[in-house]
């Protein structure tokens, strides 16, 4: 090739090959870095924003930047990015939102606005207390973040009474760099007008109107939660119109006046003290003052609470354990009242309880199980023992304790007499059944009861009938009862097919469910018995370890069986024939099971030979000269086979010819030599009698 043709050539290539890495280049990096979404897009200092996105670098470092400012930082799932982060103090504006992959050096980029933030928190008398009518110093801080940044906001803050009057105070607040500032003011003397707090109720504070709010109760009372025997303190001003003069405080609970007594106003001030009678319900309160003067534009009434202490019991059986659905019955004796309550499905029940002495008495399925005495001063735990057993029973065998009997089933039935809603005679029956260990458990039942039962039973058939009353529970927390499953006898006897005895036959009764097993030997009348458990079972007769025969029995009571074994002492007759059905004498015939040589023989003239031997899968092999069988076949017998029914083993690769024993590829040979030869006497017979028959002619 010429200069010319390969700059020709060159030239030709190069926009292909411009193309082709324009295809390939961005597919290298396909992960580009980028943000799919913001949530939400705008929003206040101190919000939580999620970030969702994908980077380059798989399972990469990947940083957050609201701006210069880093936000979040962590790693990839895969590409894959999902960060969260607070806003941070900064002035309000746009922003710009970068996911960077740290490794790749590439970023991706959105934006987020920051908004300004006005915000009034109020100081407020930690819980129950409260603040009173007459407070001199409420302390409100006023705040903003996300503001502009060093910059003078000018904040009118208004407050509203009950009766719907407005004061307020100017104060300027000066921004941070960060856009942020925050002043404190009193209510009421940083106020303008008569800024009080004269009324009962709610007084609003609100930030140039409507830009933040909150808000301050001022009560009657020092507290809004008291106890009994705590000291309410009651202090309402503004009553200069009625002094020297009574007001009545009266005090209501539902419907009914729990207490009504006079106060003389001094100074223009209502101030009594009302102790909490021991008696007192839990409940919400009403509070108020009467008369009011004039100037009182808003009405002085509160509602204070008398919450209890909230009280957990949990009733126990005897073992210590929780009992769920156990209804107490508590006597307050201060207040001559009885509260219920129900343990939940952990056995806890929970109810308030002010200060003072109970009794508890607890009920489980209307009978009374346990009753305890306690004394509330404050929140508390409280530990009530009933008379609730637990019941574990054992089911053993007869004459051998250590043998544990598994799925047994158990129908427990418990007669009691009710304590509550009118005496009662109940029945209730628990069905269970014994584990792999032959044992069940009864959770929490009565101890008291009228009477027990527990009916046992296996395969459907109960074996305790006479024996089923449960006596002499202790009140402690485990019972044990140990059942014991009877022995039944199982007397065997094994015949053959002509019914006579066979003896020193091995008999197992294995049980239906596995596991327990009994054997024993035949005597010479073909008899033995097995002292069994209880059940049901599948008996198997063995002689000279071959399987003869096999049956069930339903040992539920003593019981006697008589098994047939057929294939015991079968008479098999065995015939050898070659390969056209001929009887082949002296033929060595052996009979095997499993491997092992049961018997062998020779055939007589006919061909036959007879063995007496157990029945079921025999191998017979036929020897005729050598160490190797001729023939082998394998066959199950279950009947008796004589000689007129003989099982014929065809040993194929022989022939009798003349007494004497030919292979058939011998006896093939020697057929056809012979008739090659009587077909060539036939053609030179043939030929000379033509020859004689031409002489003659001529």
């Amino acid at each position: 090739m010429n200069k010319k043709s390969a700059a020709l050539v060159a030239l030709t290539l190069v926009p292909f090959l411009t193309i082709f890495l324009q295809l390939i280049i961005p597919q290298a990096h396909a992960a580009n870095v980028e943000i799919t979404s913001v949530s939400p897009k705008t929003g206040r200092v101190g919000d939580l924003v999620n970030l969702v996105g994908k980077i380059n670098t798989t399972n990469g470092e990947y940083q957050v930047f609201l701006g210069n400012i880093q936000v979040a930082s962590g790693y990839a799932f895969g590409n894959n990015v999902n960060s969260s982060f607070k806003v941070p103090p900064m002035p309000s504006g746009n922003y710009t939102l970068t996911l960077c992959d740290v490794v790749a050096n590439m970023n991706a980029t959105s934006w987020f606005y920051v908004e300004t933030a006005y915000h009034v928190s109020i100081a407020k008398p930690p819980h129950p207390r409260q603040l009173q009518q007459g407070a001199k110093a409420i302390n409100i801080t006023i705040s903003i973040s996300g503001g502009r940044a060093e910059t003078t906001y000018i904040a009118n803050i208004t407050v509203k009474t009950p009766a719907n009057e407005t004061y307020y105070s100017l104060t300027s607040l000066n921004t941070t760099d960060k856009g942020e500032a925050s002043t404190l003011i009193r209510y009421p003397e940083n106020f303008s007008g008569n800024a009080h707090t004269n009324y009962t109720g709610f007084y609003t504070v609100a930030f140039n109107g409507t830009l933040a709010s909150d808000r301050f109760f001022i009560g009657l009372t020092d507290q809004t939660e008291y106890h009994r025997r705590d000291t309410v303190k009651i202090v309402a001003i503004r009553y200069e119109l009625l002094n020297g003069k009574n007001v009545t405080i009266t005090i209501v609970f539902g419907n009914k006046t729990v207490d009504r007594f006079n106060c003389t106003v001094s100074n223009g001030i209502v101030e009594a003290n009302w102790p909490v009678p021991d008696n007192s319900l839990i409940g919400n309160y009403s509070l108020s003052i009467e008369p009011q003067p004039e100037n009182k534009k808003v009405n002085d009434t509160q509602v204070f609470a008398v919450p209890g202490f909230k009280t957990e019991i949990t009733p126990r059986n005897l073992a210590g354990e929780p009992v769920s659905n156990v209804l107490l019955k508590v006597f307050d004796k201060w207040a001559n009242t009885t509260y219920n309550a129900i343990s939940n499905s952990e056995g806890v029940s929970t109810i308030r309880l002010e200060m003072g002495e109970y009794n508890f008495t607890a009920y489980f399925k209307n009978v009374r199980v346990g009753n305890a005495s306690f004394t509330i001063t404050q929140e508390a735990k409280l530990n009530l023992t009933c008379l609730l057993t637990n019941l574990k029973v054992s089911v053993v065998g007869e004459q051998n304790d250590v043998l544990k009997i598994p799925f047994v089933t158990l129908n427990l039935s418990i007669t009691y007499i009710t304590d509550l809603d009118g005496r009662r005679i109940e029945i209730e029956t628990i069905i269970s059944q014994t584990d792999i260990g032959g044992s069940a458990e009864f959770k929490s039942f009565i101890l008291n009861a009228y009477s027990y039962k527990i009916v046992t039973s296996r395969y459907g058939r109960v074996f305790n009938l006479n024996n089923d009353t449960l006596t002499g529970l202790k009140p402690v927390g485990w019972n044990n009862i140990t059942i014991i499953c009877p022995l039944e006898a199982l007397q065997v006897t094994v015949l053959d097919g002509e019914g006579t005895p066979i003896p020193n036959a091995l008999v197992e009764a294995r049980e239906a469910m596995g596991g327990l097993r009994y054997i024993g030997y035949t005597d010479q009348e073909g008899r033995v018995s097995l002292n069994c458990l209880f059940g049901l079972y599948g008996v198997k007769v063995y002689s000279k370890g071959v399987l003869l025969n096999t049956t069930t029995a339903e040992l539920f009571e003593e019981k006697s069986i008589t098994i047939c074994c057929r294939l015991y002492n079968l008479p098999i007759h065995i015939k050898v024939v070659d390969y056209f059905g001929q009887p082949i004498p002296n033929a060595n015939v052996t009979l095997e099971r499993n491997g092992v040589l049961m018997g062998s023989g020779l055939t007589g003239s006919n061909g036959v030979v007879g063995f007496t031997e157990i029945g079921g899968t025999l191998t017979i092999k036929v020897y005729l000269s050598g160490q190797q069988p001729e023939s082998t076949i394998t066959c199950s017998i279950t009947e008796a086979r004589d000689e007129a029914n003989p099982i014929v083993v065809k040993v194929g690769r022989y022939v009798i010819l003349a007494s004497l024993l030919l292979e058939t590829s011998w006896f093939t040979t020697i057929i056809i030599i012979v008739a090659f030869a009587v077909l060539l006497i036939l053609i030179e017979v043939s030929m000379r009698r033509k020859r004689l028959k031409n002489g003659k002619t001529s």
